[in-house]
């Protein structure tokens, strides 16, 4: 692999050749790493790469700092709401990027999470609460603050997103979260902090703190409220008053979907950029430069649809400008390029001033084999014969810990070759570099190889379909 400091040195734009989907995790945490402090950034093309990413890159390097920051759930100028669960991991991500990390940080996110403005870090700040035993606070400004952060009250709090009150006692459901958090009050002073099962009610631990989140990123108190109103008939008229969501947050109630008319409750909003520090490195897929021309083709065509029947009728859908939740294009363009910002490529390319090459390939894949008919397992024991001849070490990478034993097991009566499991990726390379076969858990869709390393995942050897059924299975069995 090249020299790293190589693309923390730069200034401008860099390609990162010779890197395949499936080396991603290992170079982003070798990166981590290496960054001396600062944080990688990683922009993935959609959520299911992000989510292999991070799964991998921590098997990779087990103290990275991990952070995720999807985009929302729904599509542009929707009358649906993001799910809170993708509100709440959003938000903690914004406040996690403000806090000081002694290991590697690494963030990954989405094409489609970057093009979408979010809120300010003070406003992040001024939002978050911590609660702790013996702090003082009044219970209607805790009902207030909850109600701000975008929980709604009930008689009992099951669901996420909800709180009730029982006299000194405050239930809260953090979105996601699989506990409650209840609170237990003597007089203003929070006296304890207990966990307890949404489903009984039962209270199962107490905790010694806790950092409460809003539920959505649409904070209603009387300031936004009349930032909102002001501006929502700037906009659209005196007869838009009578609109559903006019009405609603006059009356300090959510509506559905009134996330997506967000710049109309704050003075401003950021990006994902504002709350980087200068010394970030951004690396940006391949793919993901396709997924942002194709999401700024995706928001046109949404706005255009709503503008053409906007105002027909009393509660139509009424839009803000493209830019006023997005970036536009110009602007993100300018940020990648200042930035600067990294993509990356499977294919190689020659070392230059705006070139680094890797030095990966993709791993082998024993689809051909499989379409011959040939026993994949008697292949993969071949493949692993040539590798050692090569001197390159080879390991193999299981989904699960019984795929490891079963295909160990398989791998040694079909061809005699005899694996060593490996109990962490650290082992594995340590064990394979003594020139035996090493398997390890690793959940990796594809492999990749260098010319001291041959790593062979479980979809390569056996083909996405079949490792597809296993997987449901697994997951069928577990529920």
């Amino acid at each position: 692999m090249s020299d790293l400091q190589a693309i923390f040195k730069a200034t401008k734009p860099l390609t990162l050749s010779s890197l395949p989907r499936g080396a991603q995790p290992l170079v982003l945490a070798d990166l981590a790493r290496a960054a001396g402090g600062s944080r990688i950034v990683f922009v993935a093309p959609d959520e299911a790469a992000m989510r292999a990413v991070a799964e991998a890159a921590t098997v990779f390097a087990p103290d990275l700092d991990l952070i995720e920051f999807p985009a929302w759930d729904c599509l542009p100028f929707d009358r649906a709401s993001p799910a809170l669960s993708v509100s709440s991991q959003r938000l903690s991500a914004l406040h996690r990027l403000q806090q000081a990390s002694d290991t590697p940080q690494l963030l990954i996110t989405t094409a489609n999470a970057v093009l979408q403005r979010v809120l300010t870090p003070f406003r992040i700040r001024e939002s978050v609460r911590a609660l702790k035993p013996g702090m003082e606070i009044e219970h209607e400004s805790l009902a207030h603050l909850l109600r701000k952060q975008g929980y709604t009250r009930s008689d009992t709090a099951i669901d996420a997103g909800e709180f009730a009150v029982r006299g000194s006692v405050f239930d809260i459901i953090p979105t996601g979260q699989e506990q409650g958090l209840r609170l237990d009050f003597f007089g203003d002073e929070l006296e304890s902090l207990r966990l307890f099962d949404p489903a009984t009610q039962r209270s199962t631990g107490d905790i010694p703190k806790h950092l409460l989140l809003p539920a959505s990123e649409a904070l209603i108190d009387d300031d936004s409220i009349k930032r909102f109103r002001s501006r929502y008939r700037e906009m659209f008229g005196a007869n838009a008053t009578q609109d559903p969501l006019y009405v609603a947050v006059s009356d300090g109630r959510r509506l559905a979907g009134m996330e997506h008319w967000l710049p109309l409750f704050e003075e401003r909003l950021a990006t994902l950029f504002d709350h980087l520090a200068e010394d970030d490195t951004i690396i940006i897929d391949q793919g993901a430069i396709g997924a942002v021309e194709e999401r700024f083709g995706d928001i046109a065509d949404y706005h255009q649809s709503r503008v053409k029947t906007a105002g027909i009728e009393a509660g139509s859908y009424r839009p803000l400008a493209e830019d006023a939740l997005y970036l536009a294009q110009n602007e993100y363009a300018d940020a990648t390029r200042d930035w600067p910002a990294h993509k990356t490529t499977q294919f190689a390319e020659p070392e230059s001033d705006t070139v680094v090459n890797l030095g990966f390939r993709a791993g082998h894949d024993f689809a051909a084999e499989r379409a011959r008919g040939e026993n994949a397992y008697e292949a993969l024991a071949k493949h692993f014969k040539t590798a050692a001849k090569d001197k390159r070490s080879a390991i193999l990478a299981a989904y699960s810990a019984g795929s490891q034993s079963r295909m160990a097991s398989i791998l040694a009566e079909s061809s005699g070759v005899l694996l060593t499991e490996a109990q962490d990726w650290q082992s594995a390379v340590t064990l394979a570099t003594k020139g035996k076969p090493v398997s390890v858990v690793l959940p990796l869709a594809n492999g990749f190889a260098t010319d001291a390393l041959e790593l062979i995942t479980e979809q390569d050897l056996l083909g996405d379909r079949l490792v597809r059924r296993k997987k449901r299975k697994k997951d069928a069995d577990a529920f």
